[in-house]
């Protein structure tokens, strides 16, 4: 009997006791980004440009692809590099003709932010251009070198599968063409607007 009341009354005061014992705030907490974007991702993307050359006015589609790799910290912030090609229908007349773009390709560094699965960044680097100016019967290409600076926003639809939106200023320097009335300098530069997919590794 005497065993039972001692049982029931440790029962009792065992939730009293509990309440004195020290409590631990050390314990390790969970890290608000959930997901990681750390990886190697390849993708296309699509959408139209604009710009000028020597004074007058371009304008086209812009189709294209790009490959990169994100590195993320704990703190969310987030860099990587990207490199991407981009063929374009961006034209107008320049020069005594009509200048076009062929393509335009960069190569990048990125720097941003994620929040969990969204990704705000911005990027710059080195620029490079195939451009065509044809006068007459005479057409000429050359490869123009520049820069590159934008900005973006990209979110995850799947663990593997990426949307983006981004904005990119590119500006090229002057080179020498060919034309029927003697050689000519041409310089351009080119904004792009494009939405992009991604496929993350």
């Amino acid at each position: 009997m005497k065993k039972l009341l001692l049982a029931a009354a440790l029962f009792v005061a065992a939730p009293a006791y509990a309440g004195d014992l020290p409590r631990y705030n050390n314990a390790p907490q969970v890290y608000r980004n959930i997901f990681n974007w750390t990886g190697f991702y390849a993708g296309l993307h699509g959408g139209w440009g604009w710009g000028d050359s020597t004074g007058s006015s371009l304008d086209g589609y812009a189709l294209g692809g790009q490959i990169g790799y994100n590195y993320q910290l704990v703190s969310g912030l987030t860099f990587g590099a990207e490199t991407d090609i981009t063929f374009s229908g961006i034209d107008g007349a320049a020069a005594g003709g009509i200048f076009t773009a062929d393509y335009i390709g960069t190569l990048r560094g990125r720097l941003g932010y994620a929040f969990d699965r969204v990704l705000i960044y911005g990027t710059a680097g080195l620029a490079y251009a195939g451009g065509d100016l044809q006068v007459g019967a005479l057409s000429n290409g050359q490869t123009h070198f520049g820069y590159a600076i934008g900005f973006g926003i990209e979110g995850m639809i799947t663990n593997n599968l990426s949307a983006r939106l981004e904005y990119i200023y590119t500006d090229f320097g002057s080179r020498t063409y060919q034309t029927t009335g003697g050689p000519v300098g041409v310089g351009f530069d080119a904004s792009q607007l494009r939405a992009g997919i991604n496929y993350r590794f």
